[in-house]
């Protein structure tokens, strides 16, 4: 396989994981964090590194929408419900074993 190759690749990976969380609104960020210690923010981060690493100009406001598929505030009032005691909990705990 040549570079451009796998780079073609993991684009493609990645485009997929995107849709699959835009076609996936019921997971909430949080039992993303608790279970794969990263969400939908987490990635739009990533995102937002590698376009200053490649000289792009990108906010993190911009990488939401790309990763959420609409602007973040839409979708945390579409989509978005508060966590529950029980979640909280578990990242906490997640957290105090992380330090």
């Amino acid at each position: 396989m040549t570079p451009s190759q796998q780079t073609e690749l993991e684009a493609a990976a990645f485009r997929r994981l995107v849709s699959h969380f835009q076609n996936h609104t019921n997971v909430q960020n949080i039992d993303l964090m608790i279970t794969a210690d990263f969400c939908r923010n987490c990635l739009a981060k990533w995102v937002v590194a590698a376009a200053g690493e490649n000289g792009i100009e990108m906010d993190y406001e911009q990488a939401r929408e790309m990763i959420y598929g609409m602007p973040y505030s839409e979708w945390k009032e579409k989509f978005q419900i508060d966590a529950t005691p029980e979640q909280l909990a578990a990242y906490d705990a997640k957290k105090k074993r992380e330090l």
